[in-house]
């Protein structure tokens, strides 16, 4: 096994969190390697809470506030890390209850972002909730993080809904670029998906090529081992892909993920996040 065999689970105080480790779990035992749920603590955002205001009082007293504020800083740490290896060991147990054979579970300081770059190299797939402990209480319909997450990553991230149940089909969304066609390929090669039915739709503009691409998919896929179905339906990519997902019950979709720059998505927008705001199944985001 690669050192690079790992699935990474993020995961918060939410409830999104209990189908993360669901879907992380389901991931992990059908690639037969480790799975890591992973729990961030804001620093950042402990010392906000505690700040100093202390002002202009005198030295003495100025002395004995900052004293109580770093005694009640490091009592809040405290009580945080506790509450998250609580959560820890709550997600482990139900990871051992999917099948999972001794998850590792890693908590620590520091910032998301940075921490899923630096472990990338030993991660094949991530597992992230497409919203997180913010939007229980904002209710935005994608996370804070996830578009910044998946921008900043190169690995394949599985974009996790309220909801996760084992899928039963899956649907490649198809484009005949060069990011969609190594998804073909990941499937392919990938145990992820084995003895699923895959779907393969190509939508948008009409294309003089996208017969020989759908071939090309179905070919590959179908030397897998895969049971294979194409479709090609032209019209608005988002409506017809959730069009499509209803109507064949698809419980999983695959796409590939902002192939422009965050600049070019502000001024004119991202079918990737308009697919992930409208999409009701887990998404498998390519980069």
């Amino acid at each position: 096994m690669q050192a690079q065999d790992k699935v990474l689970a993020c995961v918060d105080h939410s409830h999104f969190a209990d189908y993360v480790t669901d879907a992380a779990s389901w991931a992990a035992r059908q690639m037969g390697v480790p799975l890591e749920l992973l729990h961030i603590l804001d620093r950042d955002a402990e010392v906000a809470i505690g700040k100093d205001h202390s002002g202009a009082i005198g030295v003495n007293a100025q002395q004995n506030l900052l004293s109580e504020l770093a005694e009640r800083d490091e009592s809040r740490s405290k009580a945080n890390r506790e509450r998250g290896r609580e959560l820890l060991n709550s997600l482990r147990e139900r990871a051992i209850e999917l099948g999972v054979e001794s998850p590792d579970v890693r908590q620590r300081y520091g910032d998301l972002e940075e921490t899923l770059v630096g472990a990338q190299d030993q991660v094949r797939l991530f597992v992230l909730g497409r919203r997180g402990e913010s939007a229980e209480t904002t209710q935005r319909d994608l996370g804070r993080n996830v578009e910044r997450m998946i921008r900043s990553l190169s690995k394949p991230i599985l974009a996790v809904t309220d909801q996760f149940s084992e899928p039963e089909r899956v649907l490649i969304a198809f484009d005949g670029g060069s990011m969609t066609r190594r998804g073909v390929e990941m499937v392919a090669a990938s145990p992820l998906f084995r003895g699923l039915p895959v779907h393969v739709l190509m939508s948008g503009k009409a294309r003089r090529d996208s017969e020989k691409q759908l071939d090309w998919a179905r070919n590959t896929l179908e030397q897998a081992g895969l049971e294979v179905t194409v479709a090609l339906i032209p019209g608005d990519t988002e409506r017809v892909i959730a069009q499509y997902v209803h109507e064949q019950s698809i419980d999983m979709l695959l796409m590939g993920a902002y192939g422009h720059s965050p600049l070019r998505s502000l001024l004119f927008g991202s079918k990737t996040t308009d697919l992930l705001r409208s999409a009701k199944v887990p998404t498998l985001l390519l980069r």
